[in-house]
């Protein structure tokens, strides 16, 4: 790029040329075709105009500061609010300082006097996306669905009915019921796998996990919060009337003819009731070994494990690193007509043809260990326990290993090693625990970088260093990143895969966990015996440029 004021004539021409053609100003084209840096006509409108430069990406702006202009707003007038000054005054940041109709425009949509700063249009369009969850998308459908409901159509339109009676009875196309139903299409299409309705002081926030990151979409109007949550508790057939305690609730819906499940969830909070709906998607259930993340090396290892008679395979993670989805992937690939799988979870997450799936529950007394204890009467040959969370529970599952049964099950542990520990501090004995175990896995998910826009990318030294890569691996890498697009909503990334520690058991780790040796002793071992930890399972995968140093670094802790 050429500094401002050491532009060929040329140049300025060929890009005047452009703009005019584009039906857009010089600057901007100049900008776009990669001639002038856009920093340089930030700082240089800023002094002709009079007003501050702002880099958005440095700055961080509150929800408070951001709840000042709704969405379908900034996206009409490309304006970011910052802050709020001492006259009450909206300081707001704008590409273009001198365009007044944007500036007269954007205070009468607010109502409020506005303050001006000025920032890049890349800028604008980055925060666009980061605060507002995009953009270009066109989230037209529940914008215009929130302006044409009247405050006559505000009471519960279409929702007669309390738990227990016939909801399909109601008005299809009462106005809240069309937003509801276009709020989980729009999650659904944007691959998202929870969606947050969140009441605020004074907003109801609306935002979307994509790829495990919560992405804000358009507020929905506080005066809507009491109808739309009223709607969602009776489509899931929780009570109305109950609003003190928390609630569980299920959704079955179709979306473009494709049936989905949604698993949701109420909890008072401070300024009304907060519901999380988490989008079941079986298709992810489909997934062989090798979408899960594993190399060809790992996977081989993995499959002959679950290909055992017996023992117990426990996945370790916190909450969201994939477990459930590692489990039923095993259970698929496992699944022939001449084995018995029964699984107990809590809840059932996904329904899968062929397996028998119990629910547990608690409030009746049948715990996970009733539940265990019943299916072992059944002659099963596969137990899945959703997850070991006693030691009743945890030994009746390890006897079941001991007995000719092949387990799987979760625990919440940072690292495999650490499993056995657990399992020994929950109060299994540790004779029972070498005994049984086949094998310890931890995993994490981090996000994919985009196949659209991803791009070869040289690692900066930094990089490279906080992973420990070295010169010789460089040398044979191929990273890459993404460089943002319509796919991936402008991040780089679009989905998810695992990076995976195992554990596998054999008789010198048995000895170790009957002398009840430490966890960071028995991680010592497992690394000497070939054990890739989470950390150099995700560096293999950034050096095949499957994902980028920042999501593994994000995802796993340093081994030193």
């Amino acid at each position: 790029m050429l500094e401002a004021g050491l532009l060929a004539p040329e140049l300025v021409e060929e890009g005047r040329i452009e703009a005019e053609a584009a039906g857009e100003g010089v600057l901007d084209t100049l900008v776009k075709r990669g001639t002038l840096d856009p920093s340089i006509v930030t700082m240089a409108k800023a002094t002709y105009f009079g007003v501050e430069s702002v880099n958005l990406g440095d700055l961080r702006i509150s929800d408070e500061s951001i709840a000042l202009i709704p969405r379908h707003v900034a996206k009409k007038f490309n304006a970011i609010p910052v802050g709020q000054s001492d006259s009450g005054a909206v300081i707001v940041a704008l590409s273009d300082p001198s365009d007044i109709d944007t500036v007269d425009g954007l205070r009468h949509a607010i109502n409020r006097d506005v303050e001006l700063r000025v920032t890049s249009s890349g800028d604008i369009e980055a925060a666009l996306n980061k605060f507002y969850g995009g953009a270009g998308r066109d989230d037209g459908g529940i914008a215009k669905m929130i302006q044409d409901i009247t405050e006559g159509e505000v009471e519960v339109t279409g929702l007669k009915g309390d738990v227990g009676e016939d909801t399909e009875e109601v008005d299809a196309d009462a106005p809240i019921i069309r937003l509801v139903s276009q709020v989980i299409v729009d999650a659904f299409k944007k691959r998202a796998s929870d969606i947050h309705l969140e009441p605020l002081a004074k907003r109801f926030r609306l935002r979307f996990r994509i790829d495990g990151v919560c992405v804000e979409q358009p507020d929905l109007p506080k005066r809507l919060q009491a109808p739309i949550l009223a709607r969602l508790k009776i489509q899931s057939g929780m009570s109305i009337a109950e609003r003190r305690i928390p609630q569980d609730g299920r959704i079955n819906t179709n979306v473009g003819g494709k049936t989905i499940d949604l698993r949701v969830n109420s909890i008072p909070t401070q300024h009304g009731e907060s519901i999380c709906m988490r989008i079941l998607d079986k298709s992810g259930l489909k997934l062989g070994l090798a979408e899960l993340g594993f190399f060809a090396d790992d996977q081989g290892t993995f499959e002959r494990l679950i290909g055992l008679p017996d023992g117990i395979l426990l996945v370790t993670g916190p909450t969201g690193s994939g477990k459930t989805t590692t489990l039923y992937s095993c259970l698929n690939y496992i699944n022939r007509p001449d084995r018995k799988i029964i699984t107990v979870e809590d809840p059932v997450e996904y329904m899968l043809a062929g397996i028998n799936q119990v629910q547990v529950h608690e409030h009746i007394g049948f715990t996970f260990a009733a539940a265990l204890r019943s299916m072992l009467r059944q002659s099963p040959n596969v137990i899945m326990l959703g997850e070991i969370r006693d030691m009743e529970t945890a030994t009746i599952a390890i006897n079941a290993s001991l007995t000719g049964h092949l387990v799987f099950s979760t625990l919440h542990t940072n690292d495999a090693p650490s499993a056995v520990t657990r399992l020994i501090d929950i109060g299994v004995k540790p004779f029972l625990v070498a005994s049984s175990a086949r094998c310890f896995m931890a995993q994490r998910l981090v996000r994919k970088v985009c196949k659209n826009c991803g791009a070869p990318h040289e690692l900066p030294e930094k990089e490279a260093k906080v992973l420990g890569i070295t010169a010789e691996q460089l040398a044979q890498a191929t990273p890459r990143k993404g460089k943002g697009c319509s796919d991936c909503n402008k991040t780089g990334c679009r989905g998810r895969f695992g990076i995976f520690e195992i554990f596998v058991v054999n008789d010198e780790v048995r000895r170790l966990i009957f002398d009840k040796v430490p966890a960071n002793v028995l991680r010592k071992k497992a690394l000497e015996l070939g054990m890739r930890s989470l950390r150099e399972d995700g560096t293999r995968k950034v050096l095949a440029g499957l994902t980028t140093v920042d999501e593994v670094v994000r995802a796993t802790v340093s081994e030193h």
